[in-house]
């Protein structure tokens, strides 16, 4: 076992992008571990816009990482000393191992022990497809957005970690499924890999048209993890009693002013729209659930899962960034040990 523990802390708050002064690398000791406790060694880091926002002086649905702490993060890993028989030695488990190269299982820390049925899926689909990512899509997709065979399905950021999941389930449902990305090389890849039926560029100049193209008959169920202009634009088209999964607002996260709200809000109200915004973290206990119906389905060959791996402890904070300026295609990891 290393003896050294290395962890990014919170040093200042950011503006807009992280930069060389937003976190400090620091090194000490490998955390000791009491009665109840277990040590994990963590090996895969999740990279998520929800990050951007914990690291804010605005409270989200948890506190903000204070200044001198530990940058939150979902992660991946192994436990490698035990004083808690639920966490023996060389299980697999995930949670909130934040950015560091070992956490302690606690009370106030729990971790859990990855499912049966997808313990044998590669490191980062865990964290991704059958981890918090597909879970995140599950249940915002097919409990709130209750995609049905034939409806109209706009997913954005659809090229992203959850955008790429919830799509596909809405296929799995029969619905008709519209991507938005960008650039022409994701769009091209939503509909040729995944499956998707129509995909808008938010990058091209004619984006609106093109959104009206991809949905004539107008949209059913907008599972939202943009926010701003694009959101305005699709609950423009919602049709009467479409329903909206608000599961993120990434394109606000790096702004300093508060975002200003909607203008379409007569739409939701003539339209009799169901808007439901949803924490993942409230579904908790059904992980299980989702994970092996998720697992199952991936089996089956009717999910695809997709991964950008960075390599590095050191990365950490520029794959963050990376969110940001759209350079990944799926789930973003950051693998920091074998």
């Amino acid at each position: 076992m290393s003896e050294e523990n290395r962890r990014y802390a919170l040093a200042e708050r950011p503006e807009g992008l992280i930069n060389d002064d937003t976190f400090t690398l620091e090194t000490g000791p490998v955390p000791e571990i009491g009665e109840g406790e277990a040590l994990v060694r963590v090996k895969w880091i999740s990279i998520d816009p929800t990050n951007r926002t914990w690291i804010g002086e605005e409270p989200t649905y948890l506190p903000p990482v204070q200044i001198g702490e530990t940058m939150r993060a979902l992660g991946l890993g192994e436990v490698v000393a035990s004083n808690n028989d639920n966490f023996p030695v060389g299980a697999l488990v995930n949670g909130l191992t934040g950015w560091t190269d070992y956490t302690v299982i606690s009370d106030a820390n729990p971790l859990m022990v990855v499912p049966d049925s997808a313990k044998s899926a590669p490191p980062a689909t865990l964290l991704g497809m059958l981890g918090m990512t597909g879970c995140t899509a599950y249940f915002g997709m097919l409990e709130i957005g209750e995609p049905k065979e034939g409806e109209t399905v706009v997913v954005s950021a659809a090229a992203g970690a959850v955008g790429t999941v919830a799509g596909q389930l809405a296929k799995l449902k029969g619905a008709r499924v519209v991507g938005i990305a960008g650039g022409p090389e994701k769009c091209a890849w939503i509909v040729d890999e995944l499956g998707f039926d129509a995909a808008v560029d938010y990058k091209a100049d004619d984006w609106r048209q093109q959104l009206k193209d991809a949905t004539p008959d107008g949209i059913d169920v907008d599972f939202e993890n943009v926010g701003g202009e694009i959101m305005e634009a699709v609950f423009a088209r919602l049709n009467i009693g479409a329903r909206v999964a608000l599961c993120g607002l990434i394109s606000g996260y790096n702004d300093d002013t508060r975002p200003v709200d909607p203008r379409v809000f007569a739409r939701l109200l003539i339209h009799r729209v169901k808007l439901q915004g949803f924490i993942i973290l409230d579904y908790y206990a059904r992980f299980g659930e989702a994970i092996a119906q998720l697992s199952g389905w991936v089996a089956e060959g009717r999910l695809k899962s997709e991964q950008t791996v960075v390599e590095g402890f050191e990365n950490l904070p520029n794959a963050l960034n990376m969110l940001f300026k759209g350079e990944n295609k799926g789930k973003l990891v950051v693998k920091i040990a074998d």
